[in-house]
This record gives structure tokens, C-alpha cells and sequence, in this order.
């Protein structure tokens, strides 16, 4: 149980935060993670699911920072797009891509923000989007076959898989195919990219990690008082070190030459 010590000892540096280390999103970051997050903590006497919406972002340098949490009533556009304009009140310069789970919202927001970023499909949710489309007896083979094209060595194997890919599944299974033609192009912007980055864009797996550390940290949880209280947690495990990212990305040595570039080429894009 969060100590009433605690819970004040957070709430006052989580403001502190919100107006200190959250306000870097000034200094400018090449990528963003957006994510829902729902945690289920018990409030009084209920187990509930508290949607708490964060944004994780990577500089230049390849680093990883926290920009902005907050406790939402879903995950729509109208809220994601309360989340952004915090960031952009912040003088956040646009980022270059942007790597989502798929929800619409999100998606509708962060294009009507920034127009011209990229979009990265995390391709660990669309697999398991596509194997619940898939007989049973088919998921091992689907998940290899998904996977063999995801990690190819190269951009030409990744496309030679992608064809035998969505012409054997087209046969084998429509509603695959139909669910995998939704995310589109968009599952494969991780091409544009040095390989070298590949690996750290393709998903939202940082955040996975957050999220199911949260999850195991609070299982045994006996009470919090409020869902205010839910976000002052996560926060202050986050704060203090007791639940972290990989602080630097994989591939960062390439990240501070492709940012100068793409800042280049995006001249004249409100951020």
C-alpha cells in the first residue's frame, strides 16, 4: 500500500516534474511513443482499470525520457490530443516518428499535431491481432511466417517476404490478410531507417515493459485511495528508479545525424 508519506513525497514532485524534467520535450526529440496503459489496482473495495495515457520520448542523442502521463477517460483523439497540446505548450519541435499500438485516436491526434511525421505500426501487436484471426491449429506457423519477414536482414528480404507472405496467408487464411492490410504500410516504416535503429522502432515494447513491471509491483497491492493515486505511483517507481527503461535506444549513433536531417527537410512544420 502507497504510505500517505509517499503518496506526498510524490504528488509533490510529480508537480515539480510536470514543469521541470517533463518541460525537455523543449530540447527536441526525434521519436515518440505514445501509449494506453490500464492498469488494475484495487480502490476501495473494487479492482478497477485506470487508463493512464503516457508518452515516451527519444532524443537526438538516442535517450530515452518520460514527457507526459495523465489519467484519461479513454484513449480518443479529444484526449491524446490533450496530451500533445501539453507537449506543444512546451515548445516540443516535431517529431520525426511516432511508434503506435494502431488506435485511431491516437493516430488522428498526433497527425492533426504533426502532419508530416511517420508513423511506426508496432508489429508485436499487429502479430497478435493476426493470430487471433487465425485457426488455432495455424497461429506457430503464422507467427514464424510474420516474423521471418519482420526480421530479414534487409529492406529487399523484408519485401520479398512481405509478397509470399500476403499471398500464401490470402489463400490460407482472408480475415489475416484483411487485418494485416489494415496497419499497411505503416507496419514497414521502419525501412526508411538505418537498420541499425530497426530493432527499437519496430514495437512498443519499452512501454510493454513499464507497463507489466507496473502490473507485477502492484498485484499484490492492498488499497490506493484514489485513481489519481494510480498515476502518483507509476510516477514515483519511475522517478526513483525502481521501474525503468533501457535509458539509450539501440542504433543511437545513427539518430543524431538522421535528425539533423529530417529537421533539415521539415522546415516550415509547426511544431
Amino acid at each position: 500500500m502507497v504510505s500517505d508519506h509517499h503518496h506526498t513525497l510524490y504528488k509533490g514532485e510529480f508537480k515539480s516534474t510536470a514543469g521541470g524534467h517533463f518541460s525537455q520535450a523543449r530540447a527536441g526529440h526525434s521519436s515518440l511513443a505514445p501509449k494506453g496503459w490500464y492498469p488494475k489496482v484495487r480502490i476501495g473495495k473494487k479492482r478497477e482499470r485506470v487508463p493512464v495515457l503516457v508518452a515516451l520520448g527519444v532524443r537526438a542523442n538516442g535517450y530515452r525520457v518520460l514527457l507526459d502521463m495523465c489519467i484519461a477517460g479513454d484513449e480518443s483523439c479529444a484526449s491524446w490530443n490533450e496530451l500533445i497540446e501539453r507537449l506543444q505548450k512546451r515548445h516540443m519541435k516535431a517529431p520525426i516518428l511516432a511508434i503506435i499500438d494502431g488506435n485511431p485516436g491516437l493516430e488522428s491526434a498526433l497527425g492533426k499535431a504533426w502532419p508530416r511525421i511517420d508513423i511506426q505500426r508496432c508489429t508485436a501487436h499487429k502479430l497478435r491481432n493476426l493470430q487471433a484471426k487465425a485457426p488455432a491449429r495455424l497461429r506457430e506457423e503464422l507467427a514464424e511466417d510474420y516474423r521471418r519477414m519482420m526480421y530479414a536482414e534487409n529492406q529487399q528480404a523484408v519485401e520479398q517476404h512481405r509478397q509470399r507472405f500476403t499471398k500464401k496467408w490470402k489463400l490460407a487464411c482472408p480475415a489475416v490478410i484483411a487485418s494485416f492490410n489494415e496497419a499497411g504500410d505503416q507496419l514497414f516504416t521502419f525501412l526508411k531507417y538505418p537498420p541499425s535503429q530497426w530493432k527499437a522502432i519496430r514495437t512498443t515494447n519499452v512501454l510493454e515493459r513499464i507497463n507489466e513491471e507496473f502490473r507485477r509491483r502492484t498485484k499484490t497491492q492492498s488499497t490506493l485511495p484514489n485513481a489519481d493515486a494510480v498515476l502518483l505511483l507509476m510516477f514515483g517507481l519511475l522517478s526513483s528508479g525502481q521501474i525503468s527503461f533501457r535509458n539509450k535506444m539501440e542504433g543511437a549513433q545513427d539518430f543524431a545525424k538522421l535528425a539533423f536531417t529530417s529537421r533539415e527537410k521539415a522546415v516550415g512544420v509547426p511544431a
